[in-house]
């Protein structure tokens, strides 16, 4: 059961769909119209422009989000109704396919730097390891370990409001890396002090330039 907050009186909890539209009423006519279950030659363009997507699923163990990036175009639209993801080298924790395997459903994400609108591609997806598919996704000599195939059931781009609001793009917001702990640090504040936390991040660059593809 999820914790709920406390000192928040029960009539200011939204519970059903009736107090929801209470508050928020009536879509606005765009947000309905621009959602097809199909993807369109505007909606093909996006997809093919984006080197970066974010990728939901969930599973008996609960949800998962994870971001997935190439170049732009990695995402091959076979289709108006199918598209296909290279799953690339990770730390092998494939939460994501795992959570596919059992529960299909899948939510794509996608941006494209300076660009404030964004797409989804909600559907069912299946992971695929044909050898010839693989081989037409390969990177730097590597091939990735399966192909997620995404077919889709509904498709709808968002309006920039929220990266206009959080400035994502611009140049003046950007933060330093050293402004947050490296990833040594991280993993010595979870794992204790005897972690090597300089030696991870002494070695982390050519660790990347490894195991990248």
């Amino acid at each position: 059961m999820t914790k709920q907050l406390p000192n928040v009186a029960p009539e200011h909890r939204l519970t059903t769909d009736d107090q929801l539209d209470a508050i928020y009423g009536e879509p606005v006519g765009g947000a309905v119209t621009k959602e097809i279950d199909h993807i369109n030659a505007p909606y093909r363009l996006f997809v093919e422009k984006a080197p970066f997507v974010i990728v939901a699923s969930c599973g008996p163990e609960g949800l998962d989000c994870t971001p997935r990036g190439d170049p732009a175009g990695f995402v091959r639209v076979v289709d108006e109704h199918t598209v296909l993801l290279p799953d690339r080298r990770g730390n092998n924790r494939i939460d994501t396919l795992r959570n596919l395997v059992r529960d299909p459903r899948i939510s794509l994400l996608f941006l494209i730097p300076g660009v404030g609108e964004t797409l989804r591609i909600n559907g069912t997806a299946e992971i695929v390891t044909d050898p010839d598919l693989l081989a037409s996704f390969e990177m730097q000599g590597k091939l990735p370990r399966s192909v997620i195939v995404t077919h889709v059931d509904r498709v709808y781009f968002q309006c920039p409001k929220a990266l206009i609001r959080s400035r994502l793009w611009d140049p003046e917001t950007q933060v330093t890396r050293s402004e947050l702990p490296t990833s040594g640090q991280i993993q010595r504040a979870i794992q204790g002090a005897k972690f090597d936390a300089e030696e991870y991040d002494r070695a982390y660059p050519q660790r990347i330039k490894e195991t990248i593809y």
